[in-house]
């Protein structure tokens, strides 16, 4: 390989890495965000508050997007074994 070729592996990696995370860190962001704003709004000052929610609604998220994920990573997985194949 090349190092040219190594650096676009890599770079497909780390694209790969960012679509798989996006999803499920966004979900956890509205969350805590939406929560964190009806606390201001409501004065409640409960720190633990955010947790429960925003543990389920990854958890939803992951079962929602775990399907994608696993074709993302088919698909790495194919390109990776294609490459190595051509050698």
């Amino acid at each position: 390989m090349t190092g040219a070729e190594v650096l676009d592996v890599g770079r497909d990696a780390i694209w790969l890495t960012l679509k798989l995370c996006a999803p499920v860190l966004i979900v956890g962001l509205v969350v805590g965000v939406a929560i964190g704003l009806f606390q201001a709004l409501t004065q409640i000052q409960e720190q633990t508050l955010v947790y429960a929610p925003k543990i389920v609604a990854i958890f939803v998220s992951l079962l929602i997007f775990l399907p994608m994920m696993g074709a993302l990573m088919s698909a790495f997985m194919r390109q990776i074994a294609a490459r190595i194949a051509g050698m």
